[in-house]
């Protein structure tokens, strides 16, 4: 799995005129399913989200995490974090995870992060989607459960 992990002082994602999820100061969460993802990498991931310390403490230092100033989470299924760009200029999607597993793998990912007392919003899964938020910092970090130190085991490109 991957995540594109955003500070934010708010944030809110639509489909049409549907507000579908929003919160206030807390991570805006895009999450890409690979072939080969397991619960347990979304259990990993899920658990280093909710301690990451990337919030500032009374000393400006990143020494803070989501539990720890009682944000939300923004969770947006986003399968284009999947995507290649290593042979020619239009990214392949090969190494996404098919549907019906990869929402499931999402949905674990949510579900693991409401069980650690994050207040979690989510999208809708493969809809069309607009984020609106206040990146705050601005702090972006890439998380990536291949960090576990497991071999994936997936189709290369």
């Amino acid at each position: 799995m991957k995540l594109v992990i955003q500070r934010v002082s708010r944030a809110k994602v639509t489909s049409g005129p549907e507000t579908l999820g929003e919160i206030g100061q807390g991570l805006m969460i895009l999450c890409g399913v690979m072939e080969g993802d397991t619960v347990e990498d979304a259990h990993w991931l899920a658990d280093k989200t909710v301690k990451l310390r990337i919030f500032t403490d009374p000393d400006d230092k990143l020494n803070l995490s989501l539990e720890d100033i009682g944000g939300g989470a923004l969770v947006v299924s986003n399968f284009t974090l999947a995507g290649s760009c290593r042979r020619g200029n239009r990214p392949s999607f090969i190494r996404a995870a098919k549907h019906p597993a990869s929402e499931d793998l999402y949905e674990e990912y949510v579900r693991r992060l409401r069980e650690n007392g994050i207040p979690t919003a989510t999208g809708r899964f493969g809809a069309p989607m607009e984020i609106d938020m206040a990146a705050d910092g601005p702090i972006t970090i890439l998380m990536d459960s291949e960090e576990r130190g497991l071999p994936r085991h997936s189709a290369e490109n």
